[in-house]
């Protein structure tokens, strides 16, 4: 798959509120009630990864997730990125 340019990612995140565009990766964040939810939210947004075969970088602490996502292969964000993100924005109903 091949890396999309800057301005291309640019042009893309203005569909995705709340995504930033940095060292090579699409970064965001979403707080929760609480550890439960975090956790629940990304056990399901991790059944989506392996379906599409692409994995976030992630971490949790309690009640925040933070997500970046990136085409290593490709050495920065793909088209993927972006499938995976709509993705993960769909399944908070966020889209």
């Amino acid at each position: 798959m091949k890396k999309l340019d800057q301005q291309t990612v640019e042009e893309r995140l203005n569909k995705l509120e709340g995504w930033e565009y940095k060292n090579d990766a699409i970064h965001t964040s979403f707080e929760f009630e609480n550890f439960k939810e975090a956790f629940a939210t990304m056990t399901r947004i991790a059944f989506e990864a392996e379906l599409q075969q692409h994995h976030p970088d992630w971490t949790n602490v309690y009640n925040t997730l933070n997500i970046s996502l990136s085409t290593h292969d490709a050495d920065g964000v793909t088209e993927k990125d972006f499938k995976l993100a709509h993705t993960i924005e769909a399944l908070l109903g966020n889209q």
